[in-house]
């Protein structure tokens, strides 16, 4: 859909469907909720609603490791609305029970006690069902969206092996595409098939339905389309030809991650996807399109060049840029790394008394230890893995004591370049380490071995700079001209310098994090000005992987810095009627009253960020209303609900005011 025209500057606000409320909710967000949610955000003055991704996601329960790149996630079923399920009110008012009251829902019990009431509906409905697939409303959907036949076969095979990862399956585990079809018309499957086939045609149904009663309100749906895919996927188990299975998709090495991020899920294969037109890609735009008007590209750095690390590897420091330029061997020899010396910069050389000095001091034992995974330098107290150890997926594998593989695991990345590939002459082709600066090598080379390394780095970076741009520009030019949607970009992270033009080039909206836009190598490193903002992009207070914004404001640096930029009259001596630390209903307002005048086109803080105008929405600690923290696994990531129903906050006279004074002011500036 078209993003519509607005007059004047657009206020927002995000919410994930699952934390969705309404009178008629079972436990969890639903499409069907965001209608009364729709008649609160058009009292309150908000003109667009942005959600997370909505994708089935099946035992997983982040938003950002799909399934399927089409499928609708079954939780979001409103099932009292199904035209099957007239008898099934008892059993609908007992999920309702069982799960309603919950101040944050349980994933993993409310998605199995869902799905086993869908499938007993089904069971009652089946003849009807499997006729409307044969020649009715069902055989029509199913003939409009292809990627079902995929989906069904691959999640019916899931569903009879207890749903395991594909790549552990006794059979169908490398299907061709004519083995897929044919297993789909099986009779002795088409019950399984077609039990997928219509929860995704009634999910359908019943988002489209709110996403037109959104457009009635006027009100833009904004969706997420994340870039990657779980390896557990239908779309790499079908289509493993557009992914790179031997590279995962991670980040390098940060402040808050010091070995870097590994994700764990494959690269694109991006020459057979466009030798292939890119009609998968395309696919996925034209899906999204039936519900919404603009939607967020998640990480679109990794269309520029994504961080890819070697399948097995944990962590994500030994990793390299994709698309790269290798350092060949020829190069390295040109600056005296030949023989041992390319050795010592390229392996691990791991001393005997680091070792031992995690095992007791046990020399003879250190030395039984290190002879499973490593091989001794001659009669030196140095040692390097054996050639079968290829990433630490293997040191941990290893019969070794737990100090001992951690203390190994951290050698392994002790190196200053890694091998990345090959050239055309079949020689290796070496990356730099991401902190190269820090291994044991780097501090050991001359002045004039660094010098000429950083020259060779340099050079290499500057190629590779055009690479990405070239990229970036053909798979985001595809992207924008698929399609009538706003696109929008989450462009966070470490930036190349080409990415800014290419946005503007292709009129895709970035994103400003405000506490996060800051002049960060200026003295005292005052925030950036709001107004200066460039128009076409995306402002916010908060993200789903960040702290909500009062928890910032009362538990978290910066906000004296914040202060200092934008109250000239602050000081710890004579501070305004707002200071760090301290956070109500009033502070909310004049911060979110003076955000909201950003020059960006979008402004759109979060629902907890908006609650905080009333103190009827202050729980105790402001952690609590945290979507995610990144880094972890708990039952708390990616479960956060409403505090009360959408149907309660449109009643709530306070809080619609005081966001419409707010959308009120921002539309007059």
């Amino acid at each position: 859909m078209q993003f519509p025209v607005f007059n004047g500057p657009v206020s927002g606000v995000a919410v994930p469907v699952s934390a969705l409320r309404s009178k008629e909710s079972c436990g969890i967000g639903e499409f069907a909720d965001l209608i009364p949610f729709a008649d609160f955000c058009e009292k309150a003055g908000f003109n667009l609603i942005q959600l997370l991704p909505v994708n089935d996601t099946g035992t997983e329960s982040s938003p950002y490791s799909a399934l399927s790149a089409f499928a609708l996630h079954p939780l979001y079923l409103r099932i009292q609305n199904l035209p099957e399920a007239k008898k099934f009110s008892s059993a609908i008012k007992e999920l309702a029970l069982k799960h309603e009251k919950a101040e944050r829902f349980d994933y993993t019990s409310i998605r199995s006690d869902k799905l086993n009431l869908l499938r007993e509906i089904y069971n009652a409905n089946e003849s009807a069902i499997k006729e409307s697939a044969k020649s009715g409303p069902l055989a029509k959907w199913i003939s409009e969206n292809p990627w079902i036949v995929d989906y069904a076969v691959f999640m019916n095979l899931k569903y009879y092996n207890f749903e395991a990862s594909w790549k552990t399956w006794d059979k169908m585990r490398t299907p061709s595409h004519v083995e897929i079809h044919n297993r789909w018309e099986k009779e002795s499957h088409r019950s399984g098939h077609i039990f997928y086939a219509w929860l995704q045609m009634r999910l359908h149904e019943q988002f489209q339905e709110a996403a037109e009663y959104c457009s009635k309100k006027n009100i833009a749906l904004k969706g997420d389309i994340p870039i990657m895919m779980n390896e557990d996927s239908c779309d790499i188990w079908a289509n493993p030809e557009f992914f790179r299975s031997d590279l995962r998709a991670g980040s390098p090495p940060d402040g808050p991650n010091p070995t870097g991020q590994n994700w764990g899920f494959p690269i694109y294969n991006w020459d057979n996807l466009e030798e292939d037109g890119f009609s998968w890609w395309k696919a996925r735009l034209k899906s999204a399109a039936k519900y919404y008007n603009a939607f967020r590209i998640d990480h679109i750095l990794g269309f520029f060049r994504i961080w890819s690390v070697p399948d097995g590897e944990q962590t994500g420091a030994l990793g390299w840029t994709m698309p790269h330029q290798g350092i060949t061997e020829t190069e390295l020899s040109l600056l005296g790394f030949t023989g041992d010396r390319l050795r010592w910069i390229t392996q691990p050389h791991v001393p005997t008394k680091d070792i031992e000095a995690v095992n007791n001091y046990d020399y003879l034992g250190t030395h039984g230890l290190l002879h499973k995974v490593m091989d001794r330098i001659g009669d030196e107290e140095l040692w390097l893995f054996k050639p079968s150890i290829r990433n630490d997926g293997d040191i941990r594998k290893a019969d070794l004591p737990e100090p001992v593989k951690e203390a190994l695991c951290k050698k392994w990345r002790d190196r200053v370049l890694l091998i990345s590939g090959r050239s055309n002459k079949g020689e290796h082709e070496y990356s730099p380490v991401w902190k190269y600066y820090e291994s044991t090598a780097w501090n050991t080379l001359s002045y004039e071995e660094k010098t000429g390394l950083e020259k060779l780095f340099r050079e290499k970076r500057g190629i590779e700079e055009n690479l990405w741009k070239e990229q970036a520009e053909k798979l985001l030019s595809m992207i924008t001209s698929s399609t009538d949607m706003l696109a929008c970009a989450e462009d966070l992270g470490d930036i190349p310098a080409c990415v800014p033009d290419v946005l503007k080039e292709l009129g895709i909206y970035g994103l400003k994090v405000m506490r996060w836009e800051r002049e960060w190598d200026n003295p005292g490193q005052p925030f950036k000005d709001i107004h200066a903002y460039q128009e076409n992009s995306v402002a916010t207070t908060s993200v789903h992987d960040s702290s909500t914004f009062r928890d910032w404001w009362e538990n978290e640096e910066g906000t004296e810095a914040f202060c200092k930029t934008f109250f000239p009259e602050y000081s710890e001596q004579n501070p305004p009627d707002i200071k760090p630390g301290e956070y109500n209903p009033a502070t909310a307002e004049k911060l979110l009253t003076l955000l909201s005048e950003t020059s960006s086109k979008l402004f759109i803080p979060p629902i907890q960020d908006w609650l905080a105008l009333s103190g009827d929405f202050y729980p105790e600690k402001a952690g609590s209303e945290r979507i995610n923290v990144p880094g972890s696994v708990s039952k708390f990531n990616w479960t956060y609900r409403l505090p009360v129903t959408a149907e309660e906050l449109k009643k709530n006279k306070d809080l619609c005011v005081a966001i419409q004074k707010i959308c009120n002011h921002r539309s007059s500036k």
